[in-house]
């Protein structure tokens, strides 16, 4: 930068001219040129220096000085000088002439030395844009900023070198690339608390939550150091104290050092002071609910350890979901502005007294209610899923519900909906005790499209299938909204077909609509379904319809959501009708080759769902009863086609209990089924630690039978074993996975003289256990990929008599589920049988879909 005051000479002595530094003259501005840019207009350069024709400026004096380090400031120059062009004739006006060297723009900004993603991420956070300047303080905040990125990722020796080139095609331009070492990752290995007599070290390591050691309970925690959440940490530790009681507590220092290469050892000093206990605890300013109430929140009595980060956590809450709160309480009830303070009123040796002052304030209804984000899915979809209306007074319980059901919804992710910085917003107005809520909703693909080809039991089967899960019937008929078909209603459309050729070919269709009508959260689901199976094998050159089974059928249900006992329940009814028909068909899967059955039933399921979000569950639960049954056919029968007159007609008995089945035809004894079939299933989440998650379910299954003469159903019974997928898509029966054990292979055998093989599946009752731990690698709207660890157990049986709870199969292994959008769950498992050598043992699964 330099600021010159330069006396052009003319050809002629005449027009020399000099000015005296020692005795500064006014003049007027007859006019200002600029020399030397490229970038920038004359005006434009201009106007930064604030200088206008015809104002008065002195010269030489601070003002032209300060034009000077004006334009400097600006950082798109290398050099600023000031210069005086000429005088007028009076030399009662001055033409000055502003020379400047422009900064090269950077015409191209590149990264070495790291991944992609990584750079795509910092460019978001640099901000940086082709044609900027590169300045010394580009270069140094680009720094700090790519430092402060990898310490956050526990890179703490990253180095940064700034590599500039001019550009052989554009001109004054240059090309700038950030050389990343990043290094290896620097990792805490031990972490010493010293003055801790009388809090245990677990739970101060377990009091910081970003900062752990290798300890063997840090497991499913990274080890990385992050200065920034460290210094959150150490504010935990001081909670832990106070949480014992120590309310004095202080942290007197804190090393950290190096115990060898990229590996940290931490050091606390700790003053635990003495410890508190609680005396009078008292109110003041509640007029809505009594102090016995209160108290019974709080739940601290005289003598108590002085806790103030539990008694924090009762009082405005931040404790685990299943506690209530003071501020809950009255959130509730519409008193969004409560506040609580408590104060200390006197400390005397080891007893301290507390007051709890609140101010109750007016009760918020809620304003608008606003739902952003929602591009695809319209947005009555969300709104009839939300809890808060405007009108009603606020409630923080049906904050919290909305908040879960729209995460449940699948139409949104769900990650970004439970995100309290962005995912919501609460906006009150206490001057007319109003709030708005804001909902930012964000739109993830949910429709499946499958397209799959797959080489099992010497044939090739091919897959085609498509699945709208944001469907819209009411736009069928707007020719716009094919792209390729209507959505936006949350509504469910299916086919898939699948097919070898002559051997076996199936397919189905569904419709499900959530909100019937639109107006209540009563929910319908339609399907049809067709399987059809022969003895054709194209790789041994048979085509043959010999041998063929047949299944055909359709289900309708109606779900309700109810008020009492709370409304995650919800009551299914349902009716179906199935059609099995084999002729000569020999398998052993079925209790018959040759006849046609009839399967007309009616389902009664009661269900209650609470979890936060479908894919990766952090906490809530799951619970269903069922119950399904069919007309008693058999206690209604007067005839015995069994026994028969010369006629050929079945003889009439006094009561269906003289009726003998075993000499029956398959003709008559199955053309109508009859059962009724329980179903028990329950499920827990349990959050352990940041996003490790325990799933514990149990379920029972039991097929019984009106009438012991007439015995279970030859359908609907129970196949345990296995990966829980029925390889081709068949009816008749409900397959259960169990993990560690081939497929079906729990299931026992019946005999039967139905069945050219002599035996059939008969699994009629069943129970299961698993406890799974869950760990997430991904959680994004274009995929979720979480690993897991599980035990699990479970038996059949083909008589209830024989049922044993405690007779169980029991496993154990590890596997991945990956959810795709366009694709659905996918998995795999490996697990390990106990229990059975010849059918347990080691065994690979693959998983298609959400098994239970």
């Amino acid at each position: 930068m330099s600021l010159l005051l330069l006396l052009p000479f003319a050809a002629g002595a005449q027009n020399e001219f000099e000015v005296d530094y020692g005795r500064p003259q006014n003049y007027l501005l007859g006019g200002i040129s600029v020399e030397g840019n490229h970038y920038f207009t004359d005006q434009q350069i201009i106007q930064l220096t604030g200088l206008q024709e015809g104002m008065e400026i002195t010269i030489p004096s601070d003002a032209i000085s300060s034009i000077v380090s004006r334009l400097w400031a600006q950082r798109f120059f290398e050099d600023v000088s000031v210069e005086i062009d000429r005088f007028s004739e009076a030399r009662d006006s001055v033409f000055l002439k502003l020379c400047i060297e422009e900064r090269p723009r950077v015409s191209r900004w590149t990264f070495s030395g790291i991944k992609k993603g990584e750079q795509k991420e910092l460019m978001d956070k640099l901000h940086l844009r082709r044609g900027g300047e590169f300045s010394d303080y580009v270069q140094e905040a680009s720094t700090d900023v790519i430092k402060k990125f990898y310490d956050e990722k526990g890179f703490l020796n990253a180095t940064v070198k700034i590599e500039s080139q001019m550009d052989t095609v554009i001109k004054n331009a240059t090309r700038v690339n950030f050389d990343i070492d990043k290094g290896k990752k620097v990792k805490i290995k031990t972490i010493n608390f010293i003055g801790n007599d009388d809090v245990k070290e677990y739970k101060l390591a377990k009091s910081m939550k970003k900062t752990k050691s290798n300890k063997w309970y840090n497991f499913f925690s990274s080890k990385k150091f992050n200065p920034k959440e460290y210094d959150n940490d150490k504010k935990g530790l001081i909670s832990a104290f106070n949480e014992a009681g120590y309310r004095d507590a202080r942290l007197l220092k804190d090393s950290i050092y190096y115990v060898e290469p990229n590996r940290l050892g931490i050091d606390f000093t700790f003053d635990q002071g003495d410890k508190y206990y609680f005396r009078d605890i008292s109110w003041t300013g509640n007029s809505v609910y009594p102090t016995d109430v209160l108290n019974n929140i709080l739940q601290i009595k005289k003598g108590d350890v002085y806790d103030v980060v539990t008694m924090e956590k009762r009082l405005m809450g931040g404790g685990k979901q299943t506690e209530y709160d003071v501020s809950k309480l009255y959130r509730d009830n519409g008193y969004l502005f409560f506040q609580v303070t408590p104060v200390e009123m006197n400390i005397q040796n080891d007893s301290v007294d507390v007051e709890l002052r609140i101010r109750e304030g007016k009760q918020a209804t809620l304003n608008n209610i606003i739902i952003n984000g929602n591009d695809l899915t319209n947005e009555n979809v969300v709104r009839r899923q939300v809890f808060t209306r405007p009108g009603y007074l606020f409630s923080q319980s049906d904050f919290e519900r909305s908040i879960r059901e729209i995460a449940s919804l699948g139409q949104f992710d769900p990650e970004a909906i439970m995100d309290g910085t962005k995912g919501y917003s609460i906006i009150p107005n206490e001057l007319n005790n109003t709030v708005d809520v804001v909902y930012n909703v964000t739109e993830k693909p949910s429709s499946q499209l499958e397209l799959s080809g797959g080489w099992g039991g010497n044939t090739f089967v091919a897959t085609v299938g498509v699945s709208f899960n944001n469907f819209s019937t009411k736009r069928m008929f707007d020719k716009s909204a094919w792209r390729p078909v209507p959505l936006g209603d949350a509504q469910n459309l299916a086919f898939r077909f699948q097919t070898n050729g002559t051997y076996y070919t199936a397919l189905t269709a569904s419709f499900s609509e959530p909100w019937l009508f639109g107006k209540k959260p009563t929910s319908l689901n339609l399907s049809a379904y067709y399987t059809r199976q022969t003895d054709s094998y194209l790789y041994l050159n048979i085509l043959s319809h010999d041998k063929m089974m047949e299944i055909y059928g359709f289900s309708a249900s109606l779900g309700n959501r109810l008020k009492w006992p709370d409304s995650y329940f919800v009551l299914y009814n349902g009716l179906s009708w199935q059609s099995y028909k084999l002729t000569n068909w020999f398998s052993g899967y079925f209790f018959f080759d040759d006849g046609l059955a009839h399967n007309l039933s009616y389902t009664l399921a009661l269900s209650r769902t609470s979890y936060d979000q479908q894919l990766y569950p952090r906490k809530g639960s799951e619970f269903s009863a069922s119950l399904q049954f069919t007309p008693p056919y058999s206690l209604f029968r007067k005839k015995d086609w069994g026994n028969l007159d010369s006629a050929g007609n079945p003889k009439p008995v006094n009561s269906w209990r003289d009726i003998d089945y075993d000499n029956w035809d398959t003709k008559h004894r199955f053309k109508w089924i009859e059962y009724h079939k329980w179903k028990l299933s329950g499920a827990t989440y349990t959050n352990l630690v940041g996003d490790l998650v325990l799933m514990t379910r149990a379920q029972f299954g039991y097929l019984g039978y009106y009438n012991r003469n007439w015995g279970y159903s030859p359908f609907e019974g129970f196949l345990v074993g296995g990966d829980g997928m029925s390889g081709y898509a068949t009816y008749g029966s409900e397959i259960v996975s169990l993990r560690g054990y081939e497929n079906y292979s729990l299931t026992p055998y019946q005999a039967s003289k139905y069945n050219s093989n002599g035996y059939a599946y008969a699994g009629n009752v069943y129970d299961k256990f698993t406890v799974e731990l869950r760990y997430p690698v991904i959680l994004q709207p274009q995929s979720t990929i979480y690993a897991l660890a599980f035990l699990e157990g479970g038996n059949c049986w083909a008589d209830i008599r024989d049922f044993n709870p405690f007779q169980i199969k029991r496993s154990a292994g590890i596997g991945v589920r990956i959810f795709l959008p366009m694709v659905g769950l996918l998995g795999v498992d490996w697990g390990y049988g106990f229990d059975d050598s010849t059918k347990g043992g080691s065994q690979f699964h693959f998983v298609i879909g959400q098994q239970f």
